[in-house]
């Protein structure tokens, strides 16, 4: 028997908005215990459980549990999948910074945090634990939303932008994507100080951070679809060829395009299996709006 999951989000005001993309809540029935592996989305994540004291955490490779985290919890951006159970997911809210907007709230560069989970405490102390007791108190979603609201405004320090960085952002997320030469050139420096800078803000190299968005492409042009000219998907997402795609497909979702077609939920973000569902990290606010 299917159980019943419901998601809300929550657009926060300027100038909060410029950093966090969006805040998510999702409520669950207690869902059978089965593991679900996220996806790389190209930004920092905030995860905030309000039903267990602590997050399990769980080895990528064998998906054995390997620890656990306190019940806040700052997914740094990721160039790997992660594995959590749905067990863990009955009451969570999230928080999804846009792509290098984590750097106000976090006194640590970006790069330090990647590929790491770790616990909220470890960076803003008691602060972490006393948002959590007034979230728990809130009575609704709407005031929940507006909790974290005044949180994040209250933590926020004075940014300090880079243009450079914020250039290959914009250039990045474009629907063709450009490719690092590019970018540098028109800016007139070279590949490795953009690198740095990129990384420093980011979290990961401006090559990696492009190979998540050419994915993010062809997930969406795959939409509903069930009869895919393979060519031209890669073609029209920027890779080299077909065989540039299938590699790159493979390492993210550890299957390959076919199999994902075959395999997908009722939504794109999902691909159905035997003993797993794979979510598609970067989805979730898709799925809530459309």
């Amino acid at each position: 028997m299917v159980k019943t999951t419901i998601y809300h989000s929550y657009v926060p005001r300027s100038p909060l908005s410029q950093f966090v993309k969006f805040f998510w809540s999702s409520e669950g029935d207690r869902l059978p215990t089965s593991q679900v592996k996220l996806l790389p989305i190209g930004s920092m994540e905030l995860v905030i459980n309000l039903d267990s004291d602590t997050i399990p955490l769980f080895d990528r490779t064998s998906r054995e549990r390997c620890g656990s985290t306190s019940s806040m919890r700052l997914c740094g951006i990721q160039s790997q999948s992660l594995i959590i159970d749905n067990h863990s997911q009955i009451s969570v809210m999230g928080v999804r910074f846009q792509p290098g907007g984590s750097v106000p709230f976090f006194q640590i560069p970006a790069k330090e945090l990647h590929n790491q989970v770790i616990s909220l405490e470890k960076l803003w102390n008691s602060h972490a634990e006393q948002l959590r007791e007034n979230l728990l108190k809130a009575p609704t979603i709407k005031t929940r939303f507006l909790v974290l609201e005044r949180f994040l405004f209250r933590m926020m320090q004075p940014p300090k932008p880079h243009p450079i960085v914020d250039f290959g952002l914009r250039e990045f997320q474009k629907s063709t994507i450009p490719t690092v030469n590019e970018v540098t050139n028109k800016i007139g420096i070279s590949n490795r100080y953009f690198g740095q800078l990129f990384s420093d803000f980011v979290g990961l190299t401006p090559k990696s951070f492009c190979r998540i968005q050419r994915l993010r492409l062809v997930l969406l042009l795959l939409a509903g679809k069930t009869c895919v000219n393979w060519s031209e998907i890669a073609l029209n997402c920027g890779y080299f060829d077909q065989a540039h795609f299938i590699h790159d497909f493979r390492s993210f979702a550890g299957c390959g395009s076919t199999t994902y077609l075959k395999q997908r939920g009722s939504h794109p973000c999902h691909i159905c299996c035997p003993d797993e569902v794979i979510f598609l990290q970067y989805f979730p606010f898709m799925m809530r709006h459309n």
